[in-house]
């Protein structure tokens, strides 16, 4: 179905995303296909779909592929049928129908005379109507727009679909309708997802990496205890040479002591029995070359196991790397933050929540913020803020700072560097060196401190960010996290479950990752349900 034969492909910048990937996906195999931030999963997909040219290699496929796309508006100029690549079918049909007989019409048409029928079907199927095909694609939620892409499969029925993060902005209620497809689908599939209930449901990973594509038969669970073995082996090959670099150097210590007694004891007997000065100097110079030889012998041993030794540790994973130093939040545990009393919100005149919500939240709470989409998840986090006030009841809010950190991690100013950034979080005085200290550690080196913030993949403005709260003299009272882990991949999810396992002040998350939810440790729900608006 799908044959790569050393692909490669470069930026414009001419830096290298991956080369030389062989890869092959047989007909009415399921894969995911799993990989760092910036690997090149989404670019790989954009290939094998026909939108980007590979720098080199050979792409084989044996059918049309039809791409699921993360969406980020680029298609928001489009119309619902026209992104769905529909609207010339549709307006030949409706052309004919109204008794109009160009061959034209019947050429664009080419016998699809089901093509609405499927489209109205198909759009149903994710709650959406046939009335949306014409209104344009920025009128939609980001939820809404995932699934007008996957109506997209039940109306052109390939053969071969590729999907990008396609449960990112989808509801617990859409998730499972597409776990569903999943399981039951019988055409070739190949997606790219941090989503780890749906990996679970794929018989096969695969891990994209520089310049190669290593299968893992079996499922996420799988993959990872496959990883855990390759990751202990790893550790113990470290450990090896961690205690032979001590023995080496232990050893290049001694044999200098010992030519350097050896040279002292020779020196001495030469002054004793009175050789001639001339002579002295002849052997005094070979006694230092020897040592040096000695020396520089160990200090080459000594480099090539410290090469070897970085060369091992730069495959450790980057939470290995990391550490955290969250300090504890200032308000004490329990101490009322927001009490909110029969409170809605109205928009166009019409409430947001069948039922006006009342609530309370107190220091040290982990609370899950869940809804279907449009159910009104960041108009409660703006009232939880103080950003806006409810149209009915009463909320009383006690002072405390927060941060707010969504998807794209928008607290970071794009057009600052990687330094200026950290330094603009420096509250407690730190100096220089002290914050690249503190960059390093969470993986900025120095070849990243003058990269602009945008310039950054989301898996590095999350990191960045974490970087930054560290920084802070104090952390934030609250942590509000809105879908935080959409744009990341499964290696950066867990760096931020860890870091937020630590934080011990108030933490306030709307997401559809279960697991990502499970792992920080929330402890109660507030479930909005929509209204007529």
């Amino acid at each position: 179905m799908i044959v790569l034969q050393q692909l490669s492909y470069a930026h414009p910048d001419k830096h290298a995303l991956f080369t030389n990937i062989n890869f092959t996906v047989n007909t009415s195999e399921r894969l995911a296909l799993v990989g760092n931030n910036g690997s090149g999963k989404s670019t790989l997909l954009h290939i094998i779909a026909g939108n980007l040219q590979a720098s080199g290699g050979h792409i084989t496929i044996a059918s049309q592929p039809y791409l699921v796309p993360q969406t980020f508006g680029q298609y928001n100029h489009l119309t619902v049928a026209a992104a769905l690549g529909i609207s010339e079918k549709l307006h030949a049909l409706q052309q004919i129908l109204d008794g109009h007989t160009d061959a034209v019409y019947f050429d664009q048409l080419q016998d699809d005379w089901t093509i609405a029928e499927r489209a109205e079907a198909a759009l149903a199927a994710w709650g959406l109507s046939v009335s949306d095909l014409q209104q344009p694609m920025e009128a939609l939620s980001g939820g809404q727009k995932t699934k007008v892409f996957l109506a997209g499969i039940a109306i052109h029925k390939p053969a071969l679909i590729l999907m990008d993060e396609p449960t990112n902005h989808l509801d617990a209620q859409s998730r499972e309708h597409l776990y569903r497809f999943i399981e039951t689908c019988k055409a070739t599939l190949l997606i790219v997802s941090h989503d780890r209930k749906l990996l679970n449901l794929m018989p096969a990973i695969c891990e994209l990496t520089t310049g190669n594509i290593q299968y893992y038969g079996g499922n996420y669970e799988h993959y990872l205890q496959q990883k855990q073995l390759e990751q202990d082996a790893l550790q113990q090959d470290i450990h090896s040479h961690e205690k032979a670099l001590r023995k080496a150097r232990e050893k290049e210590r001694e044999s200098v002591e010992r030519q350097q007694k050896r040279d002292a004891r020779g020196k001495a007997k030469q002054e004793k029995a009175g050789v001639a000065k001339i002579m002295m100097n002849t052997l005094r110079n070979n006694a230092e070359n020897s040592t040096a030889k000695t020396k520089d012998a160990h200090a080459e041993k000594v480099q090539s196991i410290g090469k070897e030794l970085q060369q091992l540790r730069d495959h450790l994973p980057a939470i290995d790397k990391m550490k955290f130093d969250f300090t504890d939040a200032s308000l004490h545990k329990g101490k009322i933050l927001c009490s909110a009393t029969a409170v809605n919100v109205a928009y166009s005149g019409k409430f947001l929540w069948p039922e006006a919500l009342s609530f309370q939240i107190s220091s040290g709470e982990r609370i899950a913020l869940k809804g279907g989409n449009g159910s009104g998840k960041t108009t409660l986090i703006q009232l939880i803020l103080g950003l806006k006030q409810p149209d009915t009841g009463a909320l009383s809010r006690a002072a405390f700072n927060h941060v707010y950190i969504d998807q794209e991690y928008a607290l970071l100013e794009n057009g600052l560097t990687v330094y200026e950034q950290a330094q603009a979080f420096n509250t407690g005085a730190l100096q220089e060196h002290e914050i690249k200290t503190r960059l390093n550690r969470f993986l900025f080196t120095r070849g990243d401190w003058d990269k602009t913030c945008g310039m950054l993949s989301g898996g590095e403005r999350m990191r960045l960010l974490l970087c930054c709260l560290n920084i802070g003299r104090q952390a934030p009272e609250m942590i509000v996290l809105d879908e935080p882990t959409n744009n990341l991949d499964i290696s950066n999810v867990e760096i931020l479950s860890q870091a937020i396992q630590e934080y011990r002040g108030t933490l306030v998350l709307v997401s559809h990752d279960e697991a990502f939810a499970k792992s920080i440790g929330t402890d109660r729900e507030i479930i909005l349900e929509s209204g007529s608006s």
